[in-house]
């Protein structure tokens, strides 16, 4: 295999990627990038690895999660505060659950670019360029917008870094207070639809105060006011992602600087493609998108490529097939995994197998089919013997109407209330709240029958 530099991807096909008519101004946009700090630090992204690691093991559960695509218009602290605030309260019902800590990572501060069907599409008999996120084009049906534009990867790197700077500060300032969380939680249980998942509130509610009155206080107790939260993004801009790469003087390998974890998408993990390329060389944790369409054979390659030290964590292969379709492609796809001896933190990805188009003409996502993938992936995981490691989801802090169905039954004629995403539907606050609750009604009974079979 050829010695792996930053740039060797560019030797390699690439695919899903803009050409650049002005390349100097390419050129000029990189050589500054270059020259900025990195978003993330290795040390980061080396104790991320080391809790995916725990999460392939069964002692630890990752919940992925955020925008589709992020917009450059609608970037605000209040939308990175709610979509954060979400999150945690997730996290803290999956934690109930799984009685192992949760891997907090969000799809922000750098989701910007997005994989299409096709490269360009025809309104009214004129074709051109497809959208493919802010960071490459713009979304308005217009020549000039569609057009590439370097220069926007300047303005995706000013919105990664002040996303993360609040974050940061979220994370680590009082936010993130454990019965704060718990009391946003409690809000959503008191709706009569959603009085089904009280129960499970009242006994964290129950947990809490016995922690209070052993005098387990948050105030005198920095990890429940506290929590770690790390950044994810499709690597699909290498030139952003290139510039961006950092040598770690402790450990003389490579850093992603633009993302604590990186993922190659179902459209780009060709095992000799240029997206391959670039992922094999760097010190993060790696995410490999599977789809109903990989072989046995290119994941055995791929694992090799990816993680060819089988580290604990390096590698977590997220599965994307749709309801009714886990059953006839994840057992094969383990079977590859347990032929290599890989060590992989298998996560579902419900989302993208599962887009519809409703009867009033919008893209959406039935919550019933986000539901039975996920209780599918869990099934065959318990028939196989396997870690369910986590779930990734596109979801967001704000009251959108773009998934259907939930506690508050958003229906088709629904939709155009508040439709705001320009690629893929996402859940919203109540819907990812509630999936949350029955993943977690998941974990307990996986829990309990594990402790059954083993007496």
């Amino acid at each position: 295999m050829t010695e792996w530099q930053k740039t060797t991807w560019r030797n390699k096909p690439r695919v899903q990627m803009p050409d650049y008519m002005d390349a100097d101004a390419l050129h000029t946009v990189e050589a500054q990038l270059s020259k900025y700090p990195p978003l993330v630090f290795a040390g980061e992204a080396r104790k991320l690895k080391k809790s995916l690691g725990s999460a392939s093991r069964g002692e630890a559960f990752l919940l992925q999660g955020g925008d589709c695509a992020e917009s450059f218009e609608h970037f605000s602290a209040n939308g990175i505060r709610d979509t954060f605030k979400v999150m945690l309260q997730m996290a803290m019902v999956l934690t109930f659950g799984a009685k192992v800590p949760v891997v907090k990572v969000g799809r922000m501060a750098g989701q910007f670019a997005k994989p299409r069907s096709a490269p360009t599409e025809t309104v009214n008999g004129v074709e051109l360029p497809s959208y493919r996120g802010d960071i490459i084009n713009d979304l308005p049906f217009t020549s000039e917008a569609r057009t590439p534009d370097a220069r926007k990867m300047l303005q995706g790197y000013t919105q990664a870094a002040a996303t993360l700077n609040l974050l940061r500060a979220f994370s680590t300032g009082g936010y993130a207070d454990i019965h704060e969380v718990h009391s946003w939680t409690l809000g959503f249980t008191e709706g009569e639809k959603a009085a089904k998942y009280r129960d499970m509130a009242n006994r964290i509610s129950d947990t809490l105060d016995f922690m209070k009155a052993a005098g387990l206080e948050s105030e005198s107790n920095h990890n429940l006011r506290t929590v770690d939260f790390y950044t994810s993004h499709e690597s699909l801009l290498l030139e952003y992602e290139e510039a961006l790469c950092r040598l770690d003087s402790t450990s003389g390998k490579w850093l992603a600087g633009s993302g604590h974890m990186i993922w190659i998408g179902d459209r780009t993990r060709q095992p000799d493609g240029a997206h391959v390329e670039f992922a094999r060389g760097v010190l993060n944790p790696v995410g490999l998108k599977c789809g109903p369409t990989t072989t046995a054979e290119d994941l055995k390659v791929l694992i090799k490529k990816l993680n060819p030290e089988n580290e604990a964590g390096k590698l977590t292969l997220i599965a994307r097939f749709g309801a009714g379709k886990v059953g006839e492609n994840l057992p094969r796809l383990i079977k590859a995994v347990r032929d290599e001896g890989a060590i992989v933190t298998w996560v579902c990805d419900p989302m993208h197998g599962n887009t519809i188009k409703s009867s009033t003409g919008y893209k959406t996502r039935p919550f019933e089919l986000v539901l039975r993938e996920v209780r599918e992936f869990f099934a065959v995981h318990n028939a196989e013997g396997t870690i369910p490691g986590g779930v990734h989801f596109e979801m967001t802090g704000d009251d959108v109407t773009e998934c259907t169905g939930g506690v508050r039954a958003v229906t088709d004629e629904d939709l155009s209330d508040r439709y705001h995403t320009a690629c893929d539907p996402r859940l919203n606050a109540s819907q990812s709240l509630e999936l949350a609750f029955l993943v977690a009604e998941e974990l307990t009974s996986r829990r309990a029958e594990t402790a059954v079979a083993t007496g």
